[in-house]
């Protein structure tokens, strides 16, 4: 219950500080990291949900690896997300790490090109 005051205090003034960078940011097109995306609301501040996916025991690996979580935090870490289905659902696009980097930097490099076509269309 605090934590959901304390987000409808701070989440108003976090969106609209994160649409004024994206206004003053210039280029084609902005990629806005936010943690929780969905489960904050702050999806509906941006056109496209890219998720940047790997399948859960690697993402577990990889939080208690370089993030230095232990396991019982990353697990706790995961659990306040939304599932990685739902999360892959509601994704516009997707971009799969667990393969090698160079299959990671391919698919970046499509997704780029894509965001700069999109970009170029007029608004609806």
């Amino acid at each position: 219950a605090r934590r959901k005051q304390l987000e409808a205090i701070t989440h108003p003034h976090i969106g609209a500080a994160m649409e004024a960078q994206c206004a003053q940011a210039g280029g084609p097109y902005q990629v806005v990291v936010v943690p929780l995306l969905i489960e904050s609301g702050f999806d509906r501040h941006v056109d496209r949900i890219l998720v940047v996916d790997c399948p859960e025991d690697l993402q577990l690996s990889r939080l208690v690896t370089r993030g230095g979580e232990s396991a019982a935090s990353a697990r706790q870490l995961l659990a306040a997300q939304i599932s990685r289905a739902e999360r892959l659902t509601r994704a516009d696009d997707v971009v799969d790490n667990s393969g090698s980097l160079a299959a990671t930097r391919q698919r970046v490099t499509e997704l780029d090109a894509r965001y700069r076509a999109l970009a170029r269309r007029p608004a609806d």
